[in-house]
């Protein structure tokens, strides 16, 4: 299938592009740049080709010829997202939907879009699935339910529209992202060998390797679309829903003499179980891995590329500082498009990889 990747050069996006590649599909993407470089490692194998332009431009003859877009494009966390409210709204809203308008209008087939868990909220302990209330606590949450909800309107019979509500990711990515739980808590363990959490750990979160949400991803591809054709699926495991303290400890255990230092109950008041009854029994999906998995690989990782506590706090790897580098150093204006020419280190050209 010819597939077409939004934010293929953010964290899941380089290593989606390289599996579904690996699975025999003809992969090409779209992405801002703002993540592109530095990678903390290379990856094996050839990047998709790449064309840097923003979702918010994004017109019918930038899609024509494909046939499925995953889109993965926008601001994506809830600290990035409180950056301007306004802002989040214009390009996880907007964006997504102008890119599906345009990806119907092409002639495209399939519509993957990529949501969140986070759109629960706070909901206690009971396992909530995608029949239950949603609570968003932040603009990033808000914007997610917003957009599922409008590109939902332009399904048809020959447009499928599916919403991955991803489970919290964790793993190793060539650009990687240290602003996740298990990510960062594993970069604290390496770093200063101590996790201090602001919070009393209770708060529950549901994870995922980012190798199995590329999976579910390649099989909403290949779903039929009866199946999925405006539906929302919570992506992930029963078996991975986790208290916070649960994560920290997992990584203790990983990382010699790191102690977990655990808070208060802090300001987050986030915490939702979530069951994934309805991707487990119709398409068959479970998760191959497990924090444990999560904590060993990164701790490996760690190792092979000799993890700095600077090069842990580097900009690059944490979504909010980075754009705020881009701000404040003027290559990016006030409503994140580049302003700086390519040749002076702003917005890239269209390229192949």
């Amino acid at each position: 299938m010819k597939v077409l990747i939004t934010g293929v050069q953010g964290y899941v996006g380089s290593v989606l592009g390289l599996y579904l590649k690996a699975q025999g599909h003809q992969v090409s993407g779209v992405d801002v740049g703002f993540y592109a470089e530095p990678q903390l490692y290379s990856a094996l194998g050839r990047q998709p080709a790449v064309c840097h332009k923003d979702v918010r431009n994004l017109d019918a003859e930038d899609l024509s010829g494909f046939e499925a877009i995953i889109h993965l494009a926008g601001l994506s966390n809830d600290p990035l997202g409180e950056l301007s409210p306004g802002l989040t709204q214009q390009i996880n809203v907007g964006g997504a939907l102008r890119t599906a308008i345009a990806a119907r209008n092409a002639g495209v087939k399939r519509f993957i879009n990529f949501s969140s868990c986070s759109i629960y909220g706070a909901l206690g302990e009971r396992p909530v699935d995608e029949l239950s209330a949603t609570q968003p606590l932040t603009e990033y949450a808000r914007s997610k339910i917003l957009a599922e909800e409008a590109i939902n309107q332009l399904a048809d019979d020959s447009f499928t529209v599916v919403s991955m509500r991803n489970a919290t990711l964790f793993g190793a990515s060539p650009r990687m992202r240290f602003d996740i739980v298990l990510n960062n808590l594993a970069g604290l363990a390496w770093t200063i060998g101590e996790i201090r959490m602001t919070s009393d750990g209770t708060p529950w979160r549901p994870l995922m390797h980012i190798s199995d949400v590329s999976r579910a991803a390649a099989m909403m591809l290949d779903a039929p679309s009866q199946l999925v054709n405006r539906e929302a699926f919570n992506v992930g495991d029963d078996a991975l829903n986790y208290q916070v303290s649960e994560i920290a400890h997992a990584i203790s255990r990983r990382f010699p003499s790191c102690k977990v230092t655990l808070g208060s109950n802090g300001d987050d008041r986030r915490s939702y179980k979530v069951s994934f009854r309805k991707i487990r029994e119709m398409l068959g999906f479970t998760c191959q891995h497990d924090i444990e998995f999560g904590a060993d690989e990164l701790y490996k990782l760690f190792e092979r590329v000799k993890l700095t506590r600077e090069l842990f706090e580097a900009p690059y790897y944490t979504r909010l500082k980075c754009v705020r580098s881009l701000i404040d150093s003027g290559k990016v204006d006030s409503n994140l498009f580049w302003r700086v020419p390519a040749d002076q280190g702003g917005a890239l050209v269209a390229i192949g990889a």
